[in-house]
């Protein structure tokens, strides 16, 4: 019974953390108020928290806020992420869910550097390689990053023609970028490789700055235009999961 009350008592101050940390600046009339609990409660759920520098309540206006405590836990959980190790069950899930190739890349502007990759081994293998680099102007996960970043970085992109696909006037690539913000994933559609179709979705940090992109790879047989619209939100999905592991609050 002891136990049970020590695991109920701690759920319900995780839960008062958990309301001061989206609602900072609150009384104590007010936090007790939102989150259900007596003030006496709320009084002795909070001791320990502000002892642990967990929250910190000012000593003028009784305001409670986070305090150091959390910034220091936060600090700790970010050292310890690896963006290839976050993203790599997300990754994974993705390729067995459309059983194509799954690429995971990072900005180098102008171009992207491939960091990982998922392969489907039932289906043609993509030539890509850990390692190599990309132009950010017609892949999809490069305009998936590209969409996100000032605009300024479009002046004096040079646009080499890799198919006669690709786009290479900066006006119709910066109505590209806006289309690709409004629906939230970007479309390489024979842009980088003549017989290749490609779906991305920026991947976003704990600042909420773009610092990565997933995307399906694969044959224009596999990959039709409208299988693109199928893909489109999966891949978006992948994405705001690694994000939110990331620390990122982008929906």
């Amino acid at each position: 019974m002891e136990e049970r009350n020590r695991s109920a008592s701690l759920r319900r101050a995780l839960t008062v953390l958990d309301h001061v940390r989206a609602h900072p600046g609150l009384t104590l009339t007010q936090l007790a108020e939102a989150v259900g609990l007596s003030k006496s409660t709320v009084l002795r759920l909070t001791a320990p928290l502000i002892e642990a520098g967990l929250l910190d309540r000012d000593r003028d206006s009784g305001l409670y806020r986070l305090g150091h405590g959390a910034l220091r836990l936060g600090q700790a959980y970010l050292d310890t992420l690896d963006l290839r190790a976050v993203a790599a069950e997300e990754s994974h899930r993705l390729m067995a869910e459309v059983g194509e190739t799954v690429h995971l890349v990072v900005p180098d502007h102008p171009h992207v550097v491939y960091i990982d990759k998922v392969e489907n081994e039932a289906s043609v293998r993509m030539a890509s390689r850990i390692g190599s680099r990309g132009p950010v102007h017609c892949t999809a996960v490069g305009k998936a990053i590209l969409a996100w970043q000032p605009a300024e970085l479009l002046t004096g992109l040079v646009l080499e023609p890799r198919t006669r696909h690709t786009i290479t006037d900066v006006e119709r690539l910066r109505a590209e970028l806006a289309q690709i913000r409004r629906r939230g994933y970007a479309v390489d559609d024979r842009e980088n490789e003549p017989e290749v179709r490609c779906v991305a979705a920026p991947i976003f940090d704990h600042q909420d700055a773009v610092a990565a992109a997933v995307s399906v790879s694969g044959l224009t047989s596999r990959i039709t235009a409208a299988r693109v619209r199928e893909l489109g939100p999966l891949v978006a999905a992948a994405a705001a999961r690694i994000s939110s592991k990331l620390g990122s609050t982008t929906r």
